[in-house]
């Protein structure tokens, strides 16, 4: 497959809380946030959209003594662990990839993960969480829809924590691996 540009590798795992951390919201207001989904119709404008070189075995996965310490710390429970090799797309597209086109499928969990490049990487998601069971003490009823929509800059080999109180997400950009130079 050719692609052009630097290649990174992201790992996510996301997570739910299992109790009430803080206090309660009016999670009415929320509503569910949506983006652009790299391959569709925005991507057919001049703006440089990453492309998904591939998802990762969880042998190469980097994350897994979090996810381990998340699930045996009682507060939390991990509902997925994904990792993948992509380009970046240009800064200010939000074109990303949806939870199953990189292998996350969570019943009620949605959304779009994106690394956008301009002088700096970022990396953004735009998640939506419908829980059955929301955590004690969000006053939040079944079948409440929670929204995370977050861009944060990322530099390579640090966990990005991005939270809401319902759940949340530790994420990993690190340069590709492989026979293909590190990206920058």
């Amino acid at each position: 497959m050719a692609y052009s540009g630097p290649a990174y590798d992201i790992e996510v795992v996301i997570f739910r809380a299992k109790t009430t951390l803080g206090q309660p919201e009016s999670w009415a207001a929320e509503t569910t946030a949506s983006a652009t989904v790299a391959g569709g119709e925005a991507s057919s404008g001049s703006a440089a959209v990453g492309k998904l070189i591939n998802v990762l075995p969880s042998s190469d996965y980097r994350l897994t003594s979090i996810a381990d310490r998340l699930r045996t710390s009682g507060t939390y429970l991990p509902v997925a662990h994904a990792a993948w090799v992509q380009t970046a797309s240009a800064w200010g597209t939000h074109g990303g990839f949806s939870l199953q086109d990189l292998g996350i499928n969570v019943p009620g969990l949605t959304g779009v993960i994106f690394l956008e490049r301009g002088e700096f990487l970022h990396l953004g998601m735009t998640l939506n969480y419908t829980m059955q069971d929301p955590p004690p003490g969000l006053h939040a009823p079944p079948g409440t829809t929670f929204v995370m929509n977050e861009t944060r800059r990322v530099l390579f080999y640090q966990r990005n924590y991005y939270d809401h109180p319902a759940f949340g997400v530790i994420a990993l950009v690190t340069p590709a691996r492989g026979p293909r130079p590190p990206g920058r």
